[in-house]
């Protein structure tokens, strides 16, 4: 095991753990993305609030939550690492491959990832916290009773600065997810002639739908109420 435990904090290893914990996320992203369209039904909540219900209930769902969690900090941590020890040698940001970094998402990921992460933290505070523990009221839907997230959501992105400030956030994740897509592909070794082309191409079309899909959602219900 103290091979293993070596691998993982030495450079390879902290750049292989990025991209696989970076690529769940980009999955995450993806169900999480289609949740969030069920805000936007015309029902007044009910699916929204019935899906998290499911989501936070159901026990394959909840694991599934911690991982996510804890993932989120080992990404945070390790690109935190990765940019003090970049920084510390006085070189650029490099792939596992050793070419260097030339796009501005690539030479900023820890300013990125920074806003990203505080971003991360006050979303989890504003709706997950208050899911949880806060005083939020209840909806009953054909006799079940949920907690009505929907409420908290609707109100809050009636704050025109909430949502100006989400957006800009979006603008961020975009820049992240552009590059940590390819970047993830050739840190684990996976850039070849033939399919390299595909995986810049299907990241950046990831890049660009994926934040413009959850912008879309705060601005929908901003400017319909």
């Amino acid at each position: 095991m103290t091979w293993f435990f070596k691998f993982l904090t030495s450079s390879v290893g902290k750049k292989l753990i990025m991209s696989l914990t970076g690529l769940f996320l980009i999955i995450f992203l993806v169900t999480h993305l289609v949740g969030n369209f069920l805000l936007l039904s015309d029902d007044g909540g009910e699916s929204f609030n019935l899906y998290a219900k499911f989501m936070t209930s159901n026990p394959l769902i909840k694991t599934v939550s911690y991982l996510l969690y804890t993932f989120i900090v080992l990404h945070a941590v390790q690109g935190i690492l990765i940019w003090r020890k970049n920084k510390a040698s006085g070189g650029s940001t490099r792939y596992s491959g050793g070419r260097p970094q030339t796009t501005w998402a690539g030479r900023n990921m820890a300013g990125l990832g920074t806003v990203i992460l505080i971003f991360i933290l006050i979303h989890m505070w504003q709706f997950w916290f208050q899911y949880k523990w806060g005083e939020v009221a209840t909806a009953t839907y054909d006799g079940v009773t949920v907690r009505n997230l929907y409420e908290v959501v609707d109100y809050t992105f009636q704050q025109w600065w909430f949502v100006v400030f989400y957006v800009f956030s979006m603008v961020m994740i975009a820049s992240h997810l552009q590059h940590g897509f390819q970047s993830a592909f050739q840190s684990l070794g996976l850039n070849h002639q033939k399919y390299t082309p595909l995986i810049n191409a299907v990241g950046t079309a990831y890049s660009i739908l994926i934040p413009l899909g959850f912008a879309i959602i705060p601005v929908y219900m901003l400017l319909s109420n």
